[in-house]
This record gives structure tokens, sequence and C-alpha cells, in this order.
């Protein structure tokens, strides 16, 4: 096999952009003029943004990128917002490039990490940028795909801190789902990173074709130029006649007098050739429900042969996994499922199982997946047909209804590019989903890319560790978020200019040559608001008697200036009114457009300040410099960075033994999906004692928070510390989950989340590293070491 190099050499006398030409001669099909248009830019120097929709082949300038830095002798970094995309972006870098010049760098997962092309996941580019990685030597490029990631409220920031913060030698290429403002972010990035490109296509190589499930027909949902179909709104009317109609008084609504079960959508799917399908159920539990009726109701979508080779791909993924512990994952009801073509994809399953259906769907074995929102994020898991249950979700405090950007990003998922020639989308009629609302969905294009951006106390004490506080101060001014605040302070100001020239000429108007009009119109507009005011207090029972006859004693007086005031004998005293309370108005309007302008000017900078105020006032900086207690906290990048650290500071874990330990730092990184209130079981007294002193310690910090007007970290939970200890101390996984709530993937995941949270702490505290380490090894047994790095 050639390298890129090679390739390069041989390809530089045919044209202006030889490595393009080099990059695009490997593939067996066209490129798209956006994709050329974006490899040339890379291949010119510049930066590039580029923003098209799901299955548009974006991550194909990412892999030129990294073709490019091979063929010019530099490093290339590829970041993605989870492992699982990590991952696969490694596996495919691997078989593009070869094993030896690609690695792997998740957290917990380390291959290869001086390769020339390294795949990450965007926290260890941050962390690496803080602790001035060796690693960052000879870095040409850095890829960051799906860079719309910095809306997300609990880990966006990553995003802009690496774009901030990485060397200016080093070009950016940004991959992002279509967004409405992709020239403003363009802009952005221009300013903080130098001359970008911004590129966007709004073209789907394979058409998107809508319609809405009524009873048991599929009926387009528009028409020509984008009109609804007229034909649905009949099919509506009727469906809600039946369905307001008593069930014994009900005639037949086409060919059923409901809507269809999700065994009833599989099999219509199946006859008119739409399979496969992602069915988006917003719930864990309704994904394995609809696998369940699935398979209640007989459905069956695989012949022999495919069963078969099922069979032998589940037993791969699962191999190194214990018997026992199969046992207590389902894998004989799930393993029954997939050989018939059907499966569930979200969260809460193990990474071994979620693996093996998503490598099976692609190949056209599984048929039928019932997923949760997250499997649109990114996974190369394409299907003929995308179908809608509803179009509301939990967000964990509220049902609240999908946004348009929601809504293309999962119906995108349909149409497989090089297999079909349209994708499907699919949205199921109910009383409550008509189509006027799957329309506006549709047909909205307006997905602006709003940042998450605020300072973090671990944020903030490595910028002023590597950039002292006023440099760090300014490097914040440059986010997005600021950006952004200021682009709207321009309107504002634009806004109170305007207010001001027009309450200038009303002014002007209301002049009056028998005196100072705008004093007499100030005593009115008093007056008005006076006889408001008591008119409000007298509609009260408890009435304070001495202050209303203060008011009206006030008023009076109010009332006999205005009479011996020299504009009252004014013959035009309305119109001149009328002109002085319209300015007076416009007046007021710009007073609170200034203060509104006042929140937005050096936003970011000022919760910076008041970061910085928290952190002198506990002693972790002085001025511009770290104190030693803040060079622990420069180490701990967990969401509770502050409490983690003080709970170091303060002894918490340093009489505990390992288990006690890794229990009680648990209640800093678990969140139960449960919102009912009670009391979780306590390992023994001392985690007992020692999650009592975690709790006084936060309510200390969360007052110190509102004394500065700051609110970042959240109250500990104590949801896992009994399953997280019973773990340490070698009890089976069947026996922690019994009785619980807790699917297996979420275990997983939590165990591994505390795995990283150790690492953290035993790296920032040298007295609890050993004990730490110890933790880390009691954890990593079974399931978990089998699963790391699949996360």
């Amino acid at each position: 096999m050639t390298t890129p190099a090679e390739r390069y050499a041989a390809a530089k006398q045919r044209g202006k952009h030889p490595l393009t030409i080099a990059f695009i001669e490997q593939f067996d099909f066209g490129f798209d003029e956006f994709q050329i248009k974006a490899c040339q830019a890379v291949e010119d120097g510049k930066g590039v943004l580029v923003a098209a929709p799901t299955g548009a082949g974006k991550t194909v300038v990412g892999e030129f990128a990294a073709f490019s830095a091979l063929a010019q002798g530099k490093k290339c970094f590829y970041t993605t917002p989870i492992k699982a995309l990590s991952n696969q972006k490694f596996q495919e870098f691997v078989e593009r490039f070869g094993e030896d010049r690609v690695g792997l760098l998740t957290g917990d997962t380390n291959i290869n990490s001086e390769a020339d092309v390294l795949v990450m996941t965007t926290e260890v580019l941050r962390n690496m940028l803080y602790a001035n990685s060796t690693t960052l030597k000879n870095l040409g490029s850095v890829v960051m795909d799906e860079v719309h990631y910095l809306a997300d409220k609990s880990r966006g920031a990553v995003w802009e801190e690496v774009l901030i913060h990485l060397m200016e030698s080093v070009q950016v290429i940004s991959l992002s789902a279509t967004v409405s403002n992709a020239e403003e972010f363009g802009d952005w990035l221009g300013e903080v990173r130098g001359s970008t490109e911004v590129i966007v296509s709004e073209i789907r190589p394979i058409p998107l074709y809508q319609h809405v499930l009524i009873g048991d027909r599929l009926v387009d949902l528009f028409r020509e130029q984008g009109r609804i179909n007229p034909e649905i709104l009949g099919l509506e009317r009727e469906a809600l006649r039946q369905v307001r109609t008593p069930r014994h008084r009900r005639e037949r609504f086409g060919d059923g007098d409901s809507r269809l079960t999700r065994p009833d959508i599989i099999e219509k799917l199946q006859r008119e050739n739409l399979l496969p399908a992602i069915t988006f159920i917003f719930s864990r539990a309704g994904c394995d429900a609809a696998v369940k009726q699935c398979l209640a109701a007989g459905i069956k979508l695989t012949n022999t042969e495919e069963r078969l080779e099922i069979a032998e791909t589940a037993a791969r993924y699962t191999q190194n996994l214990a018997e026992e512990d199969l046992e207590v994952l389902g894998y004989r009801d799930w393993l029954i499922a997939l050989e018939r073509g059907i499966a569930a994809h979200h969260a809460g399953l193990l990474p071994s199982f979620k693996g093996a259906v998503e490598d099976l769907f692609k190949r056209g074995l599984v048929k039928a997946v019932f997923a949760t929102e997250t499997l649109a994020l990114g996974i190369n898991m394409p299907a003929r047909t995308v179908v809608l249950e509803k179009l509301t979700k939990w967000n964990g405090e509220a049902h609240v209804s999908i946004t348009p950007g929601e809504y293309t990003q999962l119906t995108g998922r349909a149409g497989r590019r090089g297999i079909d020639i349209e994708g499907n989308a699919v949205v199921q009629w109910s009383p409550t989903v008509d189509s006027a609302t799957a329309a506006g969905l549709a047909s909205t294009r307006t997905y602006p890319l709003r940042s998450s951006f605020t300072p973090t106390y671990n944020m903030s004490i490595n910028l002023i560790a590597r950039f002292g506080r006023e440099r760090a101060h300014g490097s914040l001014e440059s986010s997005f978020a600021q950006f952004q605040a200021d682009r709207a302070v321009v309107g504002l100001v634009r806004q109170i200019k305007k207010n001001n020239s027009a309450a200038a000429e009303l002014t002007d108007s209301a002049q009056c040559h028998l005196g100072d009009f705008s004093e007499y119109s100030r005593i009115r507009i008093d007056i008005k608001e006076l006889e408001r005011l008591l008119s409000k207090r007298d509609g009260r029972r408890s009435i304070d008697q001495r202050q209303r006859v203060k008011l009206e004693n006030e008023l009076d007086g109010m009332r006999r200036s205005l009479r011996q005031h020299s504009c009252h004998s004014c013959n035009d005293r309305e119109t001149h009114a009328r002109f002085a309370e319209k300015a007076d108005r416009l007046n007021r309007e710009s007073e609170g457009l200034r203060a509104r302008v006042e929140n937005r000017t050096h936003v970011i900078a000022k919760t910076f300040d008041r970061i910085c105020d928290v952190l002198t006032h506990l002693g972790y900086i002085e001025g511009e410099k770290p104190l030693e207690q803040g060079k622990i906290l420069a180490k701990i990048f967990a969401e509770s960075d502050l409490l983690l650290t003080e709970s170091i500071r303060r002894g918490v874990f340093d009489s505990l033994t390992p288990p006690e330990l890794l229990s009680v730092a648990s209640a800093m990184i678990y969140q139960g999906r449960s919102s009912e209130p009670y009391a979780p079981k306590m390992p023994n007294d001392n985690v007992a004692n020692a999650l009592v002193a975690v709790s006084k310690i936060w309510i200390e910090l969360e007052a110190i928070e509102n004394e500065f007007d700051v609110k970042t970290q959240r109250e500990p939970d104590f949801g896992f510390c009994y399953a997280s200890f019973r773990w340490a101390n070698g009890h089976s996984l069947s026996s922690i989950l019994k009785g619980t709530d807790m699917t297996v993937g979420d275990f997983v995941r939590s165990i591994k989340q505390l795995i990283d949270l150790l690492t953290q702490i035993g790296g920032a505290a040298e007295e609890l590293r050993p004990a730490c380490r110890e933790g880390i090894k009691r954890l990593d047994r079974g399931v978990i070491s089998y699963m790391l790095g699949d996360l």
C-alpha cells in the first residue's frame, strides 16, 4: 500500500491541488462539490467550517485533513464528543492509514499515543492543552467532529476552550450539522483562529420524503411547493371523530380503527419494502417494551442463513463475558430478538450489545431498531426509514417538544448512501401529533448554534496558571459566547440610538413658548403613577392608613404644582403632552436596553471574575498566582470540581480504605435517573460519616457561591455509593443489580466514570494515590475490564 506522501508526490504534477487529487483517487465514488471545495481549502492551509446534513459525507473532509498531515510529515488530531464515536473513527482510520500510524486516546484507553493520527474525545485534547503535553509537538491540524456539540449545556464549553487555546500554528477543521448561523460561527472562528472558509451544503445526497401514518394509511405529508397534502386534513378529521366516538359505536377507519401497534408498523414497513427502519422512542423502557411486543407478535424478519450469521456476530461481541454475567444481562432474550432481526439501542445497554446491534444493522441483518435519540449523535447507522411515535420527549424536568434541529438530526438517519435512492421519515398520527406540527418541524430551516460556554473553577485555575489572571481574563473575552453577546449588544445599541433620536424629535415638538414643558410633562407622569399606586393599594384590605394619607397629600401637592406651572395655560397643552409622554416612554425603554447592554457586556469575563473571587476567598489563588490547593484543583476536571477538591483539602478521604474512598467519591459523579427522594443504603459508618462531611462542605460552598453570585456545584448524589462499594469488594453483578432499577449499561458507565475520577484524584493528591490505584484495580474486573474503552 502506497503512503500518503508517495501518493502526494505522484499527484503533484497533475493540478493545483495535488493532495486533494491524490486523496479522491482512493475512493470508488465521486465527491460532491462541497467535499472537493472543503478539501481544497484544507490543502490551501485555511481553517475550514463544513456545515452539512446528516449523511452528506462531512467526515471525508476530516479524513482528508489526516491524509494531508501524513503527507506533510505532521500530526493530526481527530476529536469527537463521545467515546463510541472515537472508537468507530479509530477503526476506520486504522483501515485507511494502517495500524502503526493511528492511535486512540479516550481517557481510559491509550493505544499508540504518539501516533501521527490520534483520535480522541474533545476533553482529552483540552486536558493536553492545559498540561502543555509533549504529544502536541509537531501538531499540524485538529478536526473537531460534531462541533455543534458546543451548544451542549454540560460539556459544550470544552469545544470553545480548545478552539480558543490551541496554538496559532494549528489548522482547525470543524464539522457541523446544518445550522442556520454557520456564517456567524465562521466569523468567530476567523477571529480566534485566523482565516476560516465556511462551506455550507443543504443538499442531502439521498432525498428525504416525509410521511404521516394515519390509522394504517401512509400518506405523503407534502404536496408540491412544500404545502401540506390536503388529503391528510380530511383523514385527520375522520380520525379525530373516531377517537371521540365511544368504542362500541365506532365505524372502521380505513383498514383499522386506531393507531397501529409497534409490531403492526414493522409489518407494514416490511410489506412496503421500507425496512431497515429505526423507530425513535424517547425512553429506554419504551425501546425494550417495543422489542418484547414484536417478539410476542411473532415477527420474524430474517431467514435461516441470516440467523446463523447474527448468532456468530453476537457470540463474537460477547465472547469475553462470563456466563453468570450473560444471564444477568438478559443475553438469551437479546439474542432471540436479534436472530429475528429486531433490537433496542439506548444508553442502558452494555456497550458490547450496542456494538453488535450497530454492526448487524449496518450489514442489513437487524432490520428493526427501537432507539432513543442518543443514536442520532453521529454514529454511522443509517436506515431506509425513520419512524417517530411522538414529537415530545422528557428532558429530565418536563415533557418538551423536540426542536426542528432535533427533528432534522433524527430523520437525517433515513436514506443509506449507495444503497437507497430515497429516505423516508414517518410520523405516526395521534390526537396530540398532527400534520401541522410535523410539517412545521420538517420545513423549518432555522437551527441556530448557541454557545453554552461559561467559566468553571477548574478552567479558571488552569488559565491563571498558564497565562496569569489578566491574560486569562482577556482570552475568555474571545469566546463564542461573548462574540454572540457582543453581536446582540450591537443591535441593542442601535435601538438605543434610534430611540434617542426619536425622543429628541418628540421633545422638540413638545417645546412650549410658556416654559419648560418637559418639566410639566414629568409632573403629569408622576401624578398618573401615584394615582395608579393609590388605586392598587385601595384594592387591598390591609391598607396602611398613615401611608395612604401621606401619598394622598403628596398627590395633592403635585396637582397644585401642575396647576401653577407656566405651561398649564398653554392652548396646545394636550398636543405637547402627547409628544412629551411618547418621548418619556422611549427614554424609559432606552434605560431598560442600556441595562441589557450592561448585562451582556463582558459577561464571560464578569463570571470569571466572580469565580476568581470565590477562589481567592477560599485561598486557592492570590492575585495572579495559584496557591498549593489551586494546583490540586487544576487536575480535577469533574463537574463537582470545587466540592471534590475541598473534600480532599479537608482530609475527608484520608482515613478511608480504597472501597470506602471510591464509594464516597461516587457521590461527585453519579446522577440518579429517578427523581423520587429516598434514603440510599450506606456501606458502613465510615462512608456515612464521610458523606455527612461532604454534604456539609457542599452546603458551605453553596452559601459562598450565593454570596459571590455563582452557581456551579450540584448537590452530591449518594445513589451509587452502596453499589460501587460492593463491586469493589468482589460481589457479583447479579447480586448488586438485584432489586434496583439500574440497568447494566448504567452500572458500567458509572463505574467507568468513577475509574476516571479516581485517576484524577490520584493524579492531584499524592497522598491518596495508592488508595486510588487500589480502588481502580478493584473496580476494573469482570464486565468492566472487558468494557474499558467502549463508552
